[in-house]
């Protein structure tokens, strides 16, 4: 698999937004999913170039995180601000790639995607909780390159 396109089926990236809304009802912070073709650059370089493209930095409390996947490579990232980096204990975004790893090994892309959002989604509202005056800053639509 090689195209962006089939990557995920349209009811598999519904069911990663619905899973990108759910986590961020709980949290004041924001997950985006960003895929594309393949990458020349390390996949995490990649990543935080992405998240600010996409402006992820513009976040209150410094708390978005992105999931960066390039499909013909079969590489992916996980990127947190400075926010919600500050807070995760030190292998936390490995031990969540490790989890997503196996599912992306399987074909299971939805559901590698889905477990990740979930767990970030956690140590979100573990350490920013939705406030009652938090408003969703960014798109949760899945971002392609």
């Amino acid at each position: 698999m090689s195209k962006v396109e089939d990557f995920l089926t349209n009811a598999e990236e519904k069911e990663v937004v619905e899973a990108i809304r759910l986590a961020e009802k709980n949290t004041s912070g924001e997950i985006r999913v960003h895929i594309e073709k393949e990458t020349a650059i390390a996949p995490l370089e990649r990543a935080m170039a992405v998240f600010y493209e996409l402006k992820m930095t513009e976040t209150k409390d410094r708390n978005g995180v992105i999931i960066y996947v390039a499909v013909k490579s079969k590489q992916f990232a996980i990127y947190g601000d400075k926010g919600i980096n500050d807070v995760v204990e030190s292998d936390f975004w490995d031990c969540t790639k490790d989890i997503m790893k196996n599912h992306f090994a399987k074909g299971e892309n939805k559901l590698a995607l889905v477990n990740g959002i979930h767990r970030a989604g956690e140590k979100l509202k573990a350490f920013f909780p939705f406030e009652d005056d938090d408003t969703d800053e960014l798109s949760n639509e899945i971002s392609k390159g």
